[in-house]
């Protein structure tokens, strides 16, 4: 614990997109508690009801949606952010009014906004959280990464939660030849810790990102862990005000798990059936899991990362369409995802909210 802070307040903003953003806060919430900051919590939708759940004594506050939208059909998420794009504009515009309001109103000190685009100020320090500083969208990666990268030059830093050298986790996504903006390789985030315990299910499921391709895979599988003989949990990703458990024949279901019991059933579960969506990565690097990846149909980056971690031999993937069951028996002829712990030093990277 740091004593050098005069418990100054620091405003986390994750993006409302699935969980990940969300849950990869998690460790950030914590550290700053433990060093002697006081955190106030501000996102939307699942995203913030999810932080609710996970820090009911933290002041959270509610910023405007940026009504993202996902396609039935996932070739075309492209254009559908497109067609959303003036609607989001408009949320980030009203993003950064109560952003200014709130700083006089909460006397905060700093901020930290995980892909949040309209928050941060010039008056006080501002944190940008991205695993992203190149954007993929297809033929505009060229495009979208100009744009993101000319948000993150607003901030005083961005964190990028990987290793800086090779091996790393991102590939392209998080590294860049030359920055023009200050960069700091914090090492992978998760809320995880492995531990060696009795395993109890074969298959661990879990569901995550956007409706209505989180349903539409939900459905899917469902159908196809009747063909699966062992024991299966199946976490849904549905964050709801109370939680469910049922149970038919071999599967046990639940609509959503806090990070406890999330860390538990992880080390419980022999191998991993999920999305290849960042957060979840770093969450199988930590647990030093098997895994088998469905990118989400569209989504550029996880059909990057899935991708990558199959050519490097770590774990197989399969597009949603094509999925079946008996894919599961490709885990057996990848290494895993290997242990990365790479203890963050949170009060050097707190030091930017000393800075005057």
């Amino acid at each position: 614990m740091s004593f050098n802070t005069t418990n100054k307040t620091i405003l986390v903003a994750p993006l409302n997109w699935g969980l990940g953003h969300a849950t990869r806060c998690i460790p950030i919430i914590k550290a700053l508690q433990e060093n002697d900051y006081i955190p106030i919590i501000a996102s939307d939708g699942i995203a913030l009801e999810l932080l609710q759940k996970e820090f009911p004594y933290v002041q959270t506050l509610k910023l405007p949606s940026y009504q993202i939208e996902y396609p039935k059909n996932g070739k075309n998420l492209k254009w559908k952010l497109l067609k959303n794009f003036p609607q989001m504009l408009k949320a980030i515009w009203k993003e950064e009014k109560k952003i200014k309001k709130w700083i006089k109103k909460y006397e905060i000190d700093g901020i930290i906004s995980d892909n949040r685009l309209g928050v941060f100020s010039k008056n006080i320090p501002s944190v940008y959280l991205t695993h992203q500083l190149n954007v993929m969208t297809g033929n505009t990666t060229w495009f979208s990464s100009i744009l993101h990268q000319h948000i993150i030059k607003k901030h005083n830093e961005c964190w990028i939660p990987d290793l800086e050298g090779t091996p790393n986790l991102t590939g392209k996504l998080g590294h860049i030849s030359t920055p023009d903006f200050k960069l700091k390789y914090i090492g992978p985030l998760s809320r995880m810790h492995k531990k060696e315990i009795l395993k109890q299910y074969d298959l661990m499921i879990i569901l995550s990102g956007p409706e209505p391709q989180r349903g539409q895979l939900e459905e899917k599988l469902k159908v196809e862990i009747s063909n699966y003989k062992g024991n299966v949990v199946f976490i849904k990703g549905i964050i709801e005000k109370n939680k469910k458990k049922e149970q038919i024949e071999n599967v046990t279901y639940y609509n959503y798990m806090n990070s406890r019991q999330l860390e538990q059933t992880y080390n419980e579960s022999k191998t991993v059936l999920c999305r290849s969506g960042y957060t979840t990565i770093m969450d199988l690097v930590k647990l030093e899991k098997k895994a088998f990846f469905i990118p989400t149909p569209g989504q550029y980056e996880q059909e990057y990362l899935a991708k990558k971690l199959k050519e490097e031999s770590l774990v197989p993937y399969a597009k949603q369409d094509h999925f079946c069951i008996e894919n599961l028996k490709e885990i057996e002829n990848y290494k895993g995802l290997p242990f990365i712990d790479t203890p963050t030093n949170w009060s050097e990277l707190f030091e930017v909210f000393e800075k005057k």
